[in-house]
Formats: structure tokens, sequence, C-alpha cells
């Protein structure tokens, strides 16, 4: 290089690697993003949530989805007439590739800073799960791009920009360091109560069991308590990490002019129930008990 010069800086690229897996061409599949209520906006995939909450002071974006996802957020953000440089925070629901793999990029395009639980942080700042994540066995073992500093948050800890005040809900149990978020968006003089719901989906990989059976901590009490916690949130709409549990697009494209199916003050109450009895069955099977007759269904991964 000639003295005196100056050697442009190559561009940080928009996207990580990308993951592979069996559901990742669905999940990453691309939507058109859309209004949830007042100044809250999906911009996420058709199978992870991605939520963009904004004020003219700045904006917060919740969950980074998959590697490959970054560039597919960014544009529902620019299509719906925001720019990502005016996201200020990046919240994480838990640290797993589909929902936090995006986050580094995304990062890197806005300068936000991020937010996570402890446990969360140390999943961000790793870039794969801990030995007390349920899946942690998994096969393969996933690593995605490490996001160097994550600002911690503990429950009831509130993010704020402007008008924006977004509170921190620990629900752990999916992962050690699960959490909700919570927030209300208004159109003129009517406010909701929307919450960003973590999953509540008793998976595992290996040998792990939620009971412990003597060989690592029981953590079925305070998976119910995060069940139960996100029951009784006050909830007037619930975006989920995987949309397709409470059918948000479905939801979402049946809305005509005020009328609004993703407003329903029993979804968080439903969303838990079938945790509950997703968590029972499991439950029963590792004490070897009989299972609940009314617990359906089967846990299924991320």
């Amino acid at each position: 290089m000639a003295a005196g010069t100056v050697q442009a800086k190559t561009p940080a690229p928009v996207q990580n690697p990308p993951v592979d897996c069996d559901s990742c061409k669905e999940w990453n599949a691309p939507v058109k993003p859309f209004n949830v209520f007042g100044n809250s906006w999906y911009v996420g995939t058709a199978g992870l949530s991605a939520v963009l909450v904004t004020s003219p002071q700045g904006h917060i974006l919740l969950d980074g989805a998959l590697p490959q996802s970054a560039p597919l957020i960014i544009a529902s953000i620019q299509a719906l007439g925001f720019r990502i440089e005016d996201v200020k925070y990046i919240l994480n629901s838990h640290a797993h590739w589909d929902h936090a793999g995006g986050i580094a990029a995304l990062q890197r395009a806005s300068g936000a800073t991020v937010v996570a639980s402890a446990s969360g942080a140390l999943g961000l700042q790793s870039g794969t799960n801990g030995k007390d994540d349920p899946q942690y066995q998994a096969n393969p073992v996933v690593h995605v791009a490490k996001v160097a500093k994550v600002k911690v948050v503990g429950e009831g800890d509130a993010v704020k920009v402007g008008p924006l005040a977004l509170t921190a809900h620990m629900t752990p149990g999916h992962t050690p360091g699960g959490t909700t978020w919570t927030w209300t968006s208004c159109e003129g003089d009517r406010c909701l109560d929307v919450v960003y719901a973590d999953s509540l989906n008793p998976y595992a990989s290996g040998d792990f069991t939620y009971t412990g059976k003597g060989k690592t901590p029981d953590i079925s009490a305070s998976f119910e308590a995060s069940i139960a916690k996100v029951s009784a949130l006050p909830c007037d709409i619930i975006i989920p990490v995987h949309p397709g549990t409470t059918d948000v697009l479905g939801k979402a494209a049946r809305r005509n002019g005020a009328d609004n199916p993703l407003i329903d003050a029993g979804a968080c109450r439903a969303y838990a129930a079938e945790a509950g009895g997703l968590l029972a069955k499991r439950l029963a099977k590792e004490r070897g008990e009989t299972l609940p007759a009314e617990a359906k269904g089967a846990a299924h991964a991320h």
C-alpha cells in the first residue's frame, strides 16, 4: 500500500455461515412483514419469530432467528420503512441457534446492544449450548457466530428506548436462560399487552432428564413455575418464538380492518396449558408413572 493512502475497510458480511437442518429451509422461508398492533411489527420468517417495536427515538428488535435469517429480517425492517441502524437493542428469548443465530450479524449491521438473561448471555458469547442445556447433547452440535458483548437482565428488568419499555420475565425450562418479554402497544387510546413468549417445549437430547434422576438437578418445578408465570401474564396478544405454535401468520392473514384475530385475551393461558400437558407427559415418563390422559402430543425439537 502506498504511503499516505488509506485502505478501505471491507464491510462486515450481513450473514454468518448458515445452519443446515431438516426444518431450516421451511423455517427460513420469507414472509411479508406485517403490523401486529400499534408500534409492534412482525419481521421474522415463516417458522421463526422476530418482532420490531418502534419509536421516534429508536427501535427494539426481539430475536435473530437463524444465521441465514439476518438478511431477511433486515429486508423486512426496511420494507416497513424503518432502518436497521435505528435499532438500539436486540433482545433474545433463548440462545439456541434457531433464535439467536442471526443476532451477531444483526448487531454488526445495527450497532445495537444485545440483551439476554445471565445464562442466555453465556450461550450467545460461546455460540453454542451450555452443559446445563436440555439440548447440550444434540447431535450434531451446532456453533453459530459469537456475540462478544451482551447486557444481562434479570426478572422484572426493563429495557427502555424513548417511550418503549420491554420487561424481562425469566422462564427457564426449554433452556436455563429462557426469557419471555412483555410490553404495551397502543393504537390511539387503546393499549394492549403484548407477550413475546419463549418456548415452553420440554424437548431434550441424549439422556437429559428434567427430573434429574439423582444425577443432575431436578428442574421440573422451575419449568412448571415458568409455565404458570406465562399463563398469568397480562396478555392481549401472544407472539411465540415459533409463530406456528399459535398460528400467528394465519391470524395475521385473516385480519380485516379493525378485526384483528391476533388479539386474544386467552392466548397466553392456552399456550401455557398446551406446554403444561407436554411437560406433564414428559415428567410422568421420566418417573415411570402412568401418563395423564389429558397430556396429548409430543414435544418437538427447538
